[in-house]
């Protein structure tokens, strides 16, 4: 296990999905975590998973400089997750430019950035475009910082598969929106634990393209979280034309199914590139689905952890 004795570590959305993750991680190697966000005190839960005074918490907006210059000051390095649906050039162009830059000026001696599959500043999508652009800002104000490019992170508190699983749990009939896009979905333990191995392991001024071991098809995948919970809906591949007319007219409202931007994301394959490098050269072996999930997903299920015996 890689040592991390008395290092200050900040992690700028440590407070997240994917962050708790990296926090912990951090903190059983004996890092000093600074867990950097806009509400602070929404990540004190991770305070417990640490020894006395080992974890910090600290205000910080991405969107301006002068506070994440604060957050980073005497950090030895800096892992940066922060991330938007919303203002997304902003907080995922703007904002990762900052960060890289705070760290640079902050003398810190890594840096982990975390941006997608798909990012690039041409991207016929804002979310794509947006990470393109944090990537460029990155490499200039910090050229040997490790990029890492998740495809579709799973996980227990998860907003991809738990939201199909609620879906499934409720309707009889789930319209299946871009069946054939394809996904290589990662869990989160093995993202935090690719982010903590690029503060070493060689990586720096690497990109790195990451996912698990599986490639599958929208509607494969929606066909196994049906099985993992066992619910059996119809499943209604919806045409392309229906699905670019319904994103395009009604993507803008709240609650809306799908959002334009998305639909746009979905025209590209999210999958690790051939010859990219990847968990291999991080050291990882990742997780299956099947292997991992069975520990949230039995929530779905209509007698929960007693459906076999109510089976019977």
């Amino acid at each position: 296990m890689q040592k991390l004795d008395g290092q200050l570590i900040t992690v700028l959305g440590g407070g997240g999905f994917l962050g708790r993750y990296v926090a912990q991680r951090l903190l059983s190697r004996g890092a000093r975590v600074r867990i950097a966000q806009r509400e602070p005190r929404a990540a004190t839960f991770l305070k417990p998973l640490g020894g006395l005074g080992q974890t910090q918490f600290v205000a910080c907006d991405v969107r301006d400089p002068a506070s994440v210059a604060r957050a980073v000051q005497g950090s030895d390095a800096v892992i940066n997750l922060a991330g938007a649906f919303a203002d997304m050039q902003a907080v995922q162009a703007d904002g990762a430019g900052h960060v890289a830059a705070a760290a640079k000026a902050a003398g810190a001696s890594a840096l982990v950035h975390v941006s997608a599959i798909g990012a690039d500043s041409e991207s016929a999508s804002a979310y794509g475009r947006s990470k393109g652009d944090g990537e460029a800002a990155v490499r200039t104000a910090f050229a040997d910082a490790a990029i890492l490019r998740p495809s579709i992170i799973f996980g227990r508190e998860d907003h991809f598969i738990n939201r199909f699983a609620t879906m499934m749990r409720i309707a009889p009939i789930v319209p299946v929106i871009a069946p054939n896009a394809k996904f290589q979905p990662i869990y989160v333990g093995d993202v935090a634990d690719a982010v903590v191995a690029a503060l070493g392991n060689g990586a720096a001024g690497k990109t790195f393209e990451i996912g698990g071991p599986q490639v599958l098809a929208m509607g494969e995948l929606l066909r196994w979280i049906a099985s993992a919970t066992g619910r059996s809906p119809l499943f209604v591949d919806v045409p392309d034309f229906v699905a670019s007319a319904l994103a395009s007219g009604l993507g803008w409202a709240p609650g809306a199914p799908i959002t334009k931007d998305q639909w746009l994301m979905l025209q590209r394959d999210n999958v690790v590139s051939d010859g990219a490098a990847g968990l291999a050269q991080l050291g990882i072996t990742p997780a299956s689905l099947a292997s991992v999930a069975e520990g949230w997903l039995v929530q779905y299920r209509r007698h929960g952890r007693f459906a076999e015996l109510a089976s019977r």
